[in-house]
């Protein structure tokens, strides 16, 4: 059931058949269509489906399924602002119980992470269900480098891909989506990426992580990663920015529930150096044009790190976790400070990311585990969330 505070913007017509619960998909291809349909036909048997799609669907072909038009977004590889207003208006008019939301590409879940994602929310106390994928090891890195170090430390969360195309919602979790989201569809930016573990974290809700196994993950079509770093780094940027009271205060990351795995035995990559060399070469072309700007944004010993790995040998370059935690942060405090133009802020951290990729592509390829190299770096920020917040509150502390 909603909460008693309604979003006051948002009107649910009059309602149709009751549905258990309400599955908001994506636009995708026909055979795509066809597999999700099939996966939640043998999934749910017995439970009152209601399938949106922005997509005409075969319903004569499932017919324990009802079938009804979803509003087009312009979602072409995340779930957006818009998309989280649509699914709560949907499951309202239809008194849906809990919503499942199918990004782009879902047709390649299983039915196993359909059922799990879905009835979390549905018969358990979860109010966000949230998948973790398995992706090749050099796959997600925006992800892996940035978008889940930073909910991890900030947030106390273990959730692997906060910014996940696959949902499952609470009604109330879906309400309290669709209220933060009217603040980007009120100014026509309803393609705004939103962060659920963070708005679960802060309203005290439950979550849950499920592996789900592999994904095809969904392709932006056209941005390359000067646009998608900037769009999705900003965004989260953004998002701590508004709930800086929150994080601020220390809340212990729960334990983890499963190990991460144990690195299996392999031999070092031979395509490593021809793979980090164009990185490299972007790395060290920024740091000798960009010093002026990167001043202006980090402090002296930051700056003195990336004088040393501009120096370093392609097979010895490694970039160290604590070095890359405190940079991130200082765009992050220079995102808040508008230290710079934003558009171009976020600009510049790309050729340090790039080095960071080059750093971990190097680290992986000599043996290590990916999950473990990921993990470590998650820990160094969690352990140099001192160093931000005193930077926040005090930020010209360590000016140059």
């Amino acid at each position: 059931m909603a909460t008693a505070d309604q979003i006051p913007d948002i009107t649910a017509p009059s309602a149709g058949p009751s549905a258990g619960l309400l599955v908001l998909l994506a636009a995708m291809t026909p055979e795509q269509s066809e597999g999700v349909l099939a996966n939640l036909t043998a999934s749910f048997p017995a439970e009152s489906v209601l399938v949106a799609s922005p997509d005409a669907l075969p319903a004569d072909s499932y017919p324990s399924l009802q079938i009804v038009a979803a509003p087009a977004t312009n979602a072409a590889w995340t779930l957006t602002a818009a998309d989280f207003v649509n699914a709560y208006q949907l499951a309202e008019k239809n008194e849906a119980r809990a919503i499942l939301m199918l990004g782009p590409e879902s047709g390649s879940l299983g039915m196993s992470a359909l059922h799990g994602l879905a009835n979390a929310v549905l018969i358990t106390p979860t109010d966000l269900a949230v998948p973790c994928y398995d992706l090749p090891p050099h796959a997600g890195l925006v992800n892996s480098a940035i978008l889940y170090p930073l909910t991890r430390a900030l947030f106390a969360s273990r959730v692997r891909f906060p910014l996940a195309p696959d949902l499952g919602l609470s009604l109330r979790m879906a309400e309290r989506l669709a209220r933060a989201a009217q603040r980007f569809t009120a100014i026509n930016q309803g393609e705004a990426p939103l962060w659920p573990v963070n708005e679960a974290t802060v309203a005290g809700f439950t979550i849950d992580q499920f592996d789900v196994g592999p994904r095809l993950q969904p392709q932006p079509t056209g941005p390359d990663l000067n646009t998608i770093l900037p769009l999705v780094t900003g965004a989260l940027f953004s998002d701590i920015d508004a709930k800086a009271a929150f994080w601020q205060r220390f809340r212990p990351l729960p334990p983890a529930s499963d190990p991460i795995p144990m690195p299996m035995p392999q031999e070092p990559s031979s395509h490593a150096a021809a793979e980090i060399a164009p990185m490299l070469q972007a790395f060290r072309l920024a740091y000798t044009n960009l010093q002026e700007i990167w001043s202006l944004v980090l402090p002296p010993n930051s700056l003195l790190g990336l004088k040393r790995l501009a120096a370093t040998d392609a097979a010895a370059f490694r970039m160290p976790d604590s070095l890359w935690a405190r940079i991130v942060y200082d765009f992050l405090l220079a995102y808040r400070l508008r230290t710079i133009n934003r558009g171009h802020l976020l600009g510049v951290l790309i050729p340090l990311y790039l080095a960071w990729v080059a750093s971990h592509i190097n680290i992986t390829a000599s043996g290590a585990h990916t999950e473990r190299h990921i993990e470590a770096v998650a820990a160094a920020f969690e352990a140099e969330k001192t160093y931000l917040v005193s930077r926040w509150r005090w930020p010209d502390r360590f000016n140059p």
